[in-house]
């Protein structure tokens, strides 16, 4: 397989195995460290070298790769080959102090970690051991979310979270507006977990109750449609919290008899039990396309090679943890799944909006599926089933599977007779880089754009374009650079002076209305062992109305799960258009300039202990709100004065310009220096974040006497603006990101954040 440019790159700078001089593998180096990893090539005996060749043509072929841990770490020191794990939270101190650790050495390992916060007593709830009160599940989580940040996972990045509170809990008020301010808690995902019984009380109109996890008494009952509001009030405002449909998940869980799943992993995918794990792969669709049909023989040859590598996987992988290793190996769990789908659909020529293509979609996730199971099978007839096999729901020869184009009947039959390998088999997972490696696009998400553009030297831009969008161009002699300037800057073709067939078919993820999106989720997840990671776009103009809308109907077609994404709703994201530059931008925007000082003004002085001496802080205000800020140290002198000068020189310019107090103390707060020091109770951890607090104090003493505060951003934010649609940059490459398997996603460096 010849690989992009783009994705040599992300090889070499996430993959590729290296030592103090740098990369040391390649492409088929890797290749071959991994099949023969994961063939056993080291510990089998009576090894078999043709099991290795076919690993390794699986994936130099296009057709199938792992997920990242295990591309990243099989056949290295770290041989933890698992992306998600669930951890258990049980309502004591010691538990939720061992689910801290654990989740640390597992985001040590690279892995990502879910949670559900419903066992823990509510805020305040009498707790008999101490006579005291407990903190609530939302205290916890903020101690959660700050032991993530001191690990930096697989030693590369954050560890990705998911906290999910079910909504009967006396504090589910509080989770679901928990993340309002999107500074906070920034190492989790939320969901709430949606009971039958509230959805019902939803569409009835009636109350739902509010119960104690401690004492499991009634303590409260709220309108159900005011809950559901503020669920779908808060997704509008940033995305968070996303829903997951709990008693559905249970409904399909393949072993009720060992547990029942809380929670699931930070993309929402992959419910699990408390310590599972499960090692995830996709199956690229580009692969089984031969003459402009699906290739169903090769699919089915694809699967089967695919399943059985997983399989391998769960024997090659050294999991994190001594209980979460057990029960990996009880039941076996792997998630198959794809990557691809809208390049199929355009080289099929058929809208991803259509009817057509959702009933493709189902039929091929069924053949999946299906033959996933076979074998599955036939690996439990070779090697045995999984060991939690007795009591599931295959031993009682259910699939839970309706009638489709395949023999589930008596497929559900043979299984109960031989047994299967795997718990589960199938999981539609973000595919982020592993797509990019394949120059594939992303799980089953519609094509975020066509064109993306990449910055480069001297302003030069590099246009990465849909490979199979390209070639269609050219064959009808429409491509040309300008062309593309165009799409890149409209971020779709349905505005341009194009054919209305081609503009039909090459629909991008703003051109489906959410109705669509949902439908797709809903067809792929009817074949889907676990869930389907997915995000369910909306343009900025979308209304409170059309998030309900479309989590109404996901819970009634029959999804897991709803993440959405209201396009420029994260506070933090940089106002981004197409295919301009910052400095092509500077001609066509409008700043915002901070207003004029007045000639008296009022304010506090604030005295604050750090570890340079006492730190006097003034901060005063004019009519509209605070407007400067003053530093003073006693004698310090030097650079350290001139860096507290330059602090509150540019805290007040950015005051005048309308910037939220609250934004300047994000920014200062927690700043470190080498000498920290205890103040009044807190510790100041360097002059800026003495200046944090003092502005903090402020806010406190504005806020308790009803100073005036009109620190709100104005029309004109200011930051940079363009008409046109918004979009988020990569903090590592400041190109454009997407927002798409419940990740975000870079598709110029490969940065990704989930």
């Amino acid at each position: 397989m010849k690989l992009s440019q783009n994705a040599i790159t992300v090889l070499e700078k996430r993959y590729f195995k290296k030592d103090e001089n740098g990369v040391m593998e390649d492409w088929e180096a890797l290749l071959n460290r991994v099949a023969g990893n994961i063939s056993g090539e080291s510990i089998v005996e009576n090894y078999d070298e043709e099991r290795k060749k076919r690993y390794f043509d699986l994936m130099e072929s296009g057709a199938f790769l792992p997920n990242s841990p295990t591309l990243m770490n099989a056949g290295n020191d770290l041989q933890q080959l698992s992306a998600c794990f669930v951890l258990p939270i049980e309502d004591s101190m010691e538990s939720i102090f061992t689910s801290i650790k654990n989740a640390a050495l597992i985001h040590k390992s690279g892995g990502g970690t879910g949670f559900s916060f419903s066992n823990l007593r509510e805020a305040n709830s009498r707790v008999k051991t101490t006579n005291g009160v407990s903190s609530g599940p939302i205290s916890f989580l903020r101690v959660f979310n700050a032991a993530t940040d001191a690990v930096k996972q697989g030693g590369t990045r954050r560890g990705a979270n998911m906290a999910i509170l079910s909504v009967d809990h006396p504090q589910i008020l509080e989770f679901i507006t928990c993340k309002e301010d999107t500074t906070q808690l920034t190492n989790f995902n939320l969901s709430v977990a949606l009971t039958e019984e509230f959805m019902q009380a939803v569409n009835q109109d009636t109350e739902y109750e509010l119960v104690s996890p401690h004492t499991r008494e009634v303590v409260d009952r709220l309108k159900a449609r005011d809950v559901f509001a503020l669920i779908v009030e808060m997704a509008h405002k940033n995305g968070e919290p996303g829903i997951v449909f709990i008693d559905r998940i249970n409904h399909y869980n393949p072993t009720p008899h060992i547990g029942r799943m809380e929670s699931t992993n930070p993309c929402g995918e992959q419910p699990l039990l408390p310590n599972e794990a499960c090692n995830l792969g996709s199956i690229n669709l580009n692969a089984i396309i031969e003459n402009d049909k699906i290739n169903w023989d090769k699919f089915r040859d694809i699967i089967q090679d695919s399943v059985e590598f997983l399989d391998d996987v769960i024997d090659r992988s050294d999991f994190p943890l001594p209980e979460i290793d057990e029960i990996v190996k009880a039941n076996r769990k792997i998630g198959l799944g794809l990557m691809g789908w809208a390049d199929i659909l355009f080289r099929l020529g058929i809208p991803y909006d259509s009817d057509k293509a959702v009933q493709l979609g189902e039929d091929i996730m069924e053949f999946l599926d299906y033959h996933g199971k076979v074998k599955s099978m036939e690996l439990a007839k070779e090697k045995g089933p999984f060991p939690n096999f007795e009591g599931s729901i295959y031993d009682k020869g259910n699939l839970l599977r309706e009638n489709g184009k395949m023999k589930w009947n008596s497929l559900a039959k043979d299984i109960k007779k031989n047994g299967l390998r795997n718990a589960t088999v199938s999981t539609i997972a973000p595919t982020g880089t592993i797509s990019m490696i394949l120059n594939s696009s992303s799980g089953i998400e519609p094509q975020f754009s066509l064109v993306y553009i990449k910055q480069v030297l001297d302003g030069e831009k590099l246009y990465y374009i849909n490979p199979y969008f390209e070639e269609e161009l050219k064959k009808r002699g429409l491509y040309s650079s300008e062309l593309m300037e165009q799409i890149a800057e409209h971020g779709s073709l349905q505005n341009l002076d194009l054919p209305e067939d081609l503009k039909r078919v090459y629909v991008t993820s703003h051109d489906i209305s959410p109705e669509w999106h949902i439908k797709m989720q809903a067809a792929f997840q009817k074949y889907t062992d676990n869930a389907v990671s997915k995000t369910i776009n909306f343009a900025r103009e979308a209304t409170k109305d059309d998030i309900r809308i479309a989590f109404e109907s996901a819970w009634k077609l029959g999804c897991k799960g709803v993440t959405v994404y209201r396009d420029g709703s994260r506070e933090n994201q940089v106002l981004h258009v197409g295919s301009k530059t910052n400095e092509e931008r500077k001609d066509a925007v409008e700043r915002v300039a901070p207003r004029n000082r007045p000639e008296i003004t009022m304010g506090i002085t604030q005295r604050v202990e750090t570890g340079c001496g006492h730190l006097y802080v003034t901060i005063n205000s004019d009519e509209t709100g605070p407007c400067e800020v003053f530093t003073q140290m006693g004698k310090v002198g030097g650079c350290a004065s001139a860096q507290l000068e330059a602090i509150a020189r540019l805290a007040s310019l950015s005051l005048r310009a309308n910037v939220k107090l609250e934004s300047i103390i994000r920014q200062l707060k927690s700043i470190r220096c080498l000498s920290p020091m205890w103040s009044k109770g807190r510790l100041i951890t360097s002059c800026a974040d003495a200046i944090a607090y003092s502005l903090e104090t402020y806010l406190q003493i504005q806020n308790e006497h009803q100073i005036p505060n009109n620190i709100q951003a104005p029309n004109k934010p200011s930051t940079i603006i363009e008409s046109g649609k918004m979009k988020a940059t990569c903090p590592d490459c400041g190109s454009a990101i997407e927002f798409a398997e419940g990740c975000m996603k870079c598709n110029s460096c490969g940065w990704s954040k989930c």
